[in-house]
């Protein structure tokens, strides 16, 4: 099976506070770079998994362009990249608490708000489209450049990552075009508009998206597929270390689940095993080996009950 991811693969940034936060002081702490995004990270975990992956993303004639390069190669997946000399790669900087939790992020990626939109149009990029069996691409994309992917990928299976609160309602016109949707409860309520997390997958569902993942940090991820709908409590984490690249290594986990057949509630909990890999892991991208997953497989609960509405 064949994924073609398209969206972030930029330079991570993660400053890690020593102690209490303090707002509006300088704390000490750490400071650490690697290279992330959304749909690089996903397919980063989903080629461990036996995925052959592409990578289609933009990014700057820099260092730092080079080394997210690299690291797609290294990675095992092909890129598709494209490359401009006079722009900088984009970045992303997070600061997080000691228990690994995020304080605040920021994104500075304006190089796919400008590039993304006309390369999905190239002839490349429409031709990898149609030679894979599935897409996944994230809310690093702009509006128009997703409308175009789910205009050309009519024939495939379209997943998303949410990515933030404030890019999932990038996904607003083409939800009924996505076969599942990756996001956390701040995104659907952003998406949503709503003020509590109360209902959340009937709200999504009347917003026009038919399948979601909708995780909760630590407590209930709620699974929905048409009218049905499941929960699943994931354990606690033996020992977190990070938070970031959790998400995606859910999504990319459960991606290559589903491209192999399994249904949909068993690939969520394929998806969380890997994820809480992620979370007890220092680097963005856990190791993801069949011998690992499975191990933490064994302690995710099987989703259920079931509710038809």
């Amino acid at each position: 099976m064949r994924l073609l991811g398209i969206g972030g693969a930029h330079v991570d940034r993660r400053g890690y506070v020593k102690g209490t936060y303090i707002p509006g002081a300088s704390n000490p702490g750490v400071m650490r770079e690697d290279i992330g995004g959304g749909a690089l990270n996903a397919l980063r975990g989903a080629v461990q998994l036996g995925i052959d992956c592409t990578m289609l993303s933009v990014r700057g004639g820099d260092s730092q362009g080079e080394s997210v390069a690299q690291a797609i190669t290294e990675a095992g997946i092909i890129d598709m990249s494209v490359t401009f000399l006079d722009r900088a790669t984009p970045s992303y900087t997070a600061l997080l608490d000691p228990n690994g939790d995020l304080i605040a992020g920021l994104a500075d990626m304006s190089l796919y708000d400008i590039a993304f939109p006309k390369q999905i149009t190239r002839s490349g990029a429409r031709t990898a489209i149609a030679a894979h069996d599935a897409i996944l691409c994230d809310g690093n994309v702009p509006q128009s450049g997703l409308e175009r992917i789910t205009n050309l990928a009519q024939a495939n299976p379209l997943y998303a990552i949410a990515v933030s609160p404030a890019k999932i309602v990038r996904f607003r016109s083409c939800l009924t075009k996505l076969k599942c949707l990756f996001m956390n409860v701040r995104e659907a309520q952003a998406l949503t508009g709503a003020q509590d997390a109360n209902n959340l997958a009937a709200r999504l569902r009347d917003s026009g998206l038919g399948t979601g993942v909708v995780t909760n940090g630590d407590d209930v991820i709620t699974v929905f597929d048409g009218s049905d709908e499941w929960q699943l409590r994931p354990p606690a984490s033996q020992s977190t270390v990070d938070v970031t690249g959790a998400g995606d290594a859910l999504a990319g986990a459960t991606v290559s689940a589903l491209l192999k057949g399994q249904s949909l509630t068993e690939a969520v909990r394929y998806g969380v095993a890997a994820a809480l890999l992620t979370l007890e892991c220092a680097q963005t991208v856990a190791l993801l080996s069949a011998d690992a997953i499975n191990r933490k497989l064994a302690t995710v609960p099987q989703i259920g009950p079931r509710k038809s509405l």
